[in-house]
């Protein structure tokens, strides 16, 4: 397109002026145009896609309502904030720390939180480690104004509950198991109810302790003397255990002796009442003979020793001559 162009004359002996140039405005607003559709497509190209990793969920809104979840990997969006994009860590244990705070090496102790009171009215002071985790990203984004927070003050609320109806001996000692357990239930079973997002997943003592010296030693002690109570008690179960099996042997061989003995008694018994039955069965065939000859058993065992002499002769009038040894010798 060919420009327009004006000239004009000076008077004689004066230098000619340069011709003035005529901008086409229709020109420079195609080239805005364009200038301005290319950083739009441009800023399209760069709000239209996103990314989430592997340890996330992204929460994607659409004119400010929930109309998404998506998990790891590339996706696509409206471009220019129609749709807007939250990413939530929701495959990471987060912690929450009661009682005391940890800065890189740095241990800071946080008494206001810590200090408690226990049910049979003693102070302690108790330091807490909580793990939680996000499980519903939209809840959590949404359903509450600041949900760790909130979990904070429900654990800190839930622990002194526990721990005011706990005594001293169970804080500082053996019940620390039960009191976590306890907390966890109680915070767990409130969560479900709020719905917030948040998931429990671990509660632990990390320290309890007497809040003055004296008080640490006396519990100290006292541990220490049921450390050396249950030591002798499993000794006296080993010696307990070594003993039982030589008293099971010890009586095993009782109870064989004493069989043996019943039975060898039966059968004395047996062999007896045998030798009766068969005396008796000879007695009926004959009781006569049977009588004499128990007789004569008898007299043997009343008068051991004494020479008998049994008249045979059948006849009462046999006169005896006494004494009877020397006839019997010369006879002989």
């Amino acid at each position: 397109m060919e420009e327009n162009t004006t000239y004009s004359w000076s008077p004689q002996g004066s230098k000619p002026k340069k011709p003035k140039k005529t901008i086409n405005f229709q020109l420079k607003g195609r080239h805005v145009l364009l200038a301005v559709l290319a950083v739009v497509l441009v800023m399209a190209a760069m709000t239209c896609w996103y990314t989430v990793d592997d340890k996330q969920q992204a929460v994607v809104t659409t004119f400010g309502k929930v109309t998404d979840i998506t998990g790891a990997g590339v996706h696509f969006k409206l471009p220019f904030g129609i749709q807007q994009v939250q990413k939530v860590d929701v495959n990471v244990y987060q912690k929450i720390e009661l009682g005391y705070t940890t800065t890189g090496n740095s241990y800071l102790v946080n008494e206001d939180e810590s200090t408690m009171i226990t049910g049979d009215y003693n102070i302690v002071n108790v330091d807490f480690f909580v793990e939680y985790r996000i499980s519903n990203p939209e809840r959590y984004l949404y359903a509450s104004s600041d949900a760790e927070l909130i979990l904070r003050n429900l654990i800190q609320s839930q622990i002194r509950n526990v721990v005011g109806s706990s005594s001293v001996d169970s804080v500082l000692t053996d019940g620390k198991e039960n009191i976590q357990a306890q907390v966890k239930d109680l915070v767990t079973e409130i969560l479900m109810e709020y719905d917030i997002g948040l998931t429990l997943v671990d509660v632990r003592i990390q320290d309890a302790e007497p809040p003055t010296q004296e008080v640490i030693e006396a519990f100290k002690a006292v541990e220490t003397a049921k450390q050396n109570a249950e030591a002798v008690v499993n000794q006296a179960k080993a010696y307990e255990n070594a003993q039982i099996p030589a008293a099971q042997a010890q009586a095993d061989k009782l109870i064989q002796n004493a069989e043996y003995l019943r039975q060898k008694r039966i059968n004395e018994a047996k062999e007896q009442v045998a030798m009766f039955t068969a005396m008796y069965e000879q007695y009926a065939l004959n009781p006569e003979i049977t009588k004499s000859r128990m007789y004569y058993e008898a007299i043997s065992e009343i008068l051991p020793g004494v020479k008998l002499f049994i008249n045979t002769s059948g006849s009462d009038d046999v006169q005896m001559l006494l004494p009877l040894e020397s006839l019997v010798d010369n006879a002989g």
